[in-house]
Order: C-alpha cells, then structure tokens, then sequence
C-alpha cells in the first residue's frame, strides 16, 4: 500500500485538533480511564470489550512495516506515514517527544472519526514508562495521566489514559496510547478520537491492538 507523507496528514491533524492475554497493574499518576465501548464485539477480556479482528499490521504487505505487529479491527485502514527530512512541518506534526509516526490507522471505513496511530522512537535503553512520559509531555495541552503497566505474552506493556484539552472547542477529550520496548528502540500506539464519545467508541479496537501485541 501506497504511503503518504506527515503533510498529507495536515488537514485531518487540525480538524481533529480543532474538534477536538493481558496481566493489570496500577502504576503512578491521576486521573481516570475512558470506560470501554464500540461495534464490532469478539469477547470480553479483563471486563474490557475487545473488537473483531479484521487483519493484522506490521509485516510485509500489511500497510505498515513496524518493529511489532498487532491486530486491527474489521474495516480499519492501515497506511505508513513518511517524515521528509528537510520538510518542518513534517517534523513538527510527525514528532512527538521522543517518537516520530510511521503508521495511521483509519477508522472511518468502520463509521468512526479517529485513528490509531503508531510512533517509533530510537534509543535502545529506554522503558516503556520514559517514551510514554516523553510522549504526552510533548502535548501541551494533557492532563490528568494515569499509568498502568502489563504484560502481553512476554512483552512489558505501559499504559497512558489522559485528558487533552481544546482551547477552540473549549473542552477536553480523552486519549490514550500504550508503549513496548524493541532491540531496535520504543513504539507507541496512541489513540484519539474527535471528541470523547468517539474515543470510547474505538476502545475495543484499540483493546485488540494492545492484546494482540508482539514483536516483529
């Protein structure tokens, strides 16, 4: 599949700005996570909906090249996002902290306005946990954090549940993203939404992401 650069992002990036098995534990922070909910329902773990697989992203032929490889809801859509190097707004919109994307998956075929969106960092001594952190400190306008760690087969897992605050709409939605470290440096899988109902309606998919994670 044919891939599209940071600048083609630019339009959705301001409208969504404008508009804008698995072991537990609690880690530090505040703040309270979005309560799961959607279509497309395969199970319930953990209490929490997780969505019917539709196909897989991160190896070859998949829309994605990733360092891992994850399931994706039915209809999602996955295409690799290029960063031109001499372009600043691609550095601008296509870095956050210390990742940079690499892939958007696109929820609209499946009737919802949101993305999960994949950043990969470099750096190979790093936790989970220090990208995350890395990563929402980069937003400005995040609030009310709250991490949980898990494991995903053999993989360490950090989670970030947090409020991003919207100065035109003059509310704020909810996010969330999840990290894993690879021998080649973090990834992080970050979903948003266009407002806070959106995003719990692609939670199970999200879930699905996070379950199914493995290495590359």
């Amino acid at each position: 599949m044919v891939g599209r650069t940071v600048r083609g992002l630019v339009p959705v990036l301001l409208v969504a700005g404008a508009l804008a098995g698995c072991s537990t534990e609690s880690d530090e922070g505040s703040g309270a996570g979005a309560s799961p909910g959607g279509k497309a329902t395969a199970g319930n773990a953990a209490g929490k909906t997780v969505a019917a697989k539709g196909g897989t992203v991160g190896g070859a032929g998949s829309g994605c090249a990733l360092r891992v490889t994850f399931d994706v809801a039915e209809r999602w859509k996955a295409q690799a996002v290029t960063i031109e190097s001499d372009s600043p707004v691609d550095a601008a919109l296509g870095t956050q902290g210390p990742v940079s994307m690499v892939c958007e998956i696109d929820a609209k075929p499946a009737g919802h306005l949101g993305f999960l969106r994949v950043w990969q960092g470099d750096g190979k001594g790093g936790t989970p946990r220090q990208a995350l952190e890395g990563f929402v400190a980069a937003d400005e306008n995040a609030s009310k954090t709250a991490y949980t760690r898990s494991t995903v087969g053999k993989l360490a897992v950090t989670e970030v549940s947090y409020s991003v605050h919207s100065k035109v709409m003059e509310e704020s939605r909810e996010a969330r993203a999840f990290a894993v470290a690879t021998p080649d440096g973090p990834v992080v899988v970050h979903l948003g939404g266009l407002d806070s109902q959106e995003h719990r309606a692609m939670l199970p998919a999200y879930e699905l992401a996070k379950r199914s994670l493995r290495l590359g």
